[in-house]
């Protein structure tokens, strides 16, 4: 399933992860996808706040990968600089298959990797506040989340 939805404002960007993050299990891998400032981070800090992690939340660019304590332990990948084979050396694949759950940005730079249940998010900017975000459920246990997002049309509050 697909759903696109459009966020007025960085809070309501916010309001859409922390929505998800609350619906999200052990072993879930969600994939990043957006050009530079386009709300990645954001989104995450959303993701971060519903799993009622109290560190600050901030790109893992230059580390590859942050790892943070909540409900759930949440796994921030960027792995934009690596190679498929990389990503093995370091044990991604151990982190996919753990107790917390991934968010990766640049994912399709290690889509061999990833397992076939993940939720595919793309931001685009539409505008200096609004952002088009697009959601793909691929596998099976994303479609009812998606389809929860898709009767909720108010993300303001």
């Amino acid at each position: 399933m697909q759903l696109e939805i459009i966020s007025a404002s960085p809070d309501e960007t916010m309001n859409i992860a922390q929505y998800i993050g609350r619906c999200l299990q052990k072993g879930d891998v969600l994939t990043l996808d957006g050009e530079l400032g386009a709300g990645k981070t954001h989104f995450t800090k959303g993701i971060a706040a519903a799993l009622e992690i109290k560190e600050v939340v901030n790109s893992p660019t230059f580390t590859i990968i942050k790892e943070y304590t909540g409900v759930l332990p949440l796994y921030h990948m960027d792995v934009y600089r690596l190679e498929e084979e990389e990503a093995e050396e370091l044990g991604i694949e151990e982190y996919l298959e753990g107790e917390g759950v991934c968010v990766i940005e640049w994912a399709d730079k290690i889509k061999n990797l990833l397992p076939i249940d993940r939720l595919e998010i793309t931001i685009r900017r539409i505008s200096e506040t609004d952002r088009s975000i697009h959601l793909n459920a691929v596998g099976k246990r994303f479609n009812g989340l998606c389809k929860e997002l898709q009767k909720n049309e108010n993300f303001s509050d």
